[in-house]
């Protein structure tokens, strides 16, 4: 079943076209991975779905609600659609830099109200990330970039989503920390949580995703099963470098 669709979405910026009826869809519990260049329009595609950028045309529907056609959802507010079950970590981490790592997390949380889940879930992002719960009273900006990277994840899943979109959590790091990251990508979702994957290291996308969408100047040219894409010979070439 489909907790995300996404059905002919256009966007412009001005009168340049970034995205150019894009369709696609997420399955509950699937990691879906959309790979493309600089460029494509992967992250205007992730500021639309969470309201950050406003659509032209076409629909978008989260967990059985229309998020932006004519009627009672149009127009819904980006902290509406948090509290919907969706969260977002953006491209460059954009955490709360003179913050300490404690109110970064709880930052995450701003739309919940009972303390008791709060709570809850603040340890389980300490069990996650064990890095944080040592640092959870070190200003954030001192973090290193893989730290920052974990910190605005451990941000996200503070809202309990239903679905995380992540925009290039791979980028600035170092190959461990890459590693890391995929690791904690995949426990993610083996938990329950649904995510969509914006990643312009396509090579570990692909080898963690259920299925991916390949985008090119605003239109998807391929889709498919993610293992299947990774031997696609046009995919190697353009994105895998080989």
């Amino acid at each position: 079943m489909a907790i995300l669709e996404v059905k002919d979405l256009k966007v412009y910026y001005g009168l340049i076209q970034a995205i150019k009826g894009v369709s696609f869809h997420v399955n509950e519990g699937e990691v879906v991975a959309l790979i493309g260049a600089n460029g494509a329009g992967k992250t205007t595609i992730l500021h639309t779905i969470t309201g950050l950028i406003e659509a032209k045309e076409g629909k978008i529907e989260f967990d059985g609600k229309v998020l932006n056609e004519r009627g009672i959802f149009k127009g819904v507010p980006a902290h509406k659609i948090v509290s919907m079950g969706m969260a977002h970590v953006p491209e460059g981490r954009r955490i709360f830099q003179e913050l300490s790592v404690y109110d970064n997390l709880m930052m995450g949380a701003y739309t919940r109200s009972n303390k008791k889940e709060i709570s809850d879930s603040l340890e389980m992002v300490y069990d996650r990330f064990e890095r944080l719960k040592e640092r959870r009273n070190q200003i954030a900006g001192t973090l290193s970039g893989g730290e920052q990277q974990m910190l605005a994840m451990g941000r996200a899943l503070m809202s309990k989503p239903k679905i995380i979109l992540m925009d290039e959590p791979s980028m600035g790091l170092s190959p461990l920390y890459v590693n890391e990251i995929f690791d904690i990508i995949e426990k993610i979702k083996s938990e329950g949580t649904t995510v969509l994957l914006v990643e312009q290291n396509a090579k570990k996308a692909l080898s963690i995703a259920d299925r991916a969408y390949v985008l090119e100047t605003g239109n998807i040219v391929l889709e498919g099963d993610a293992k299947k894409l990774m031997n696609d010979e046009s995919v190697k070439k353009a994105y895998l470098g080989e």
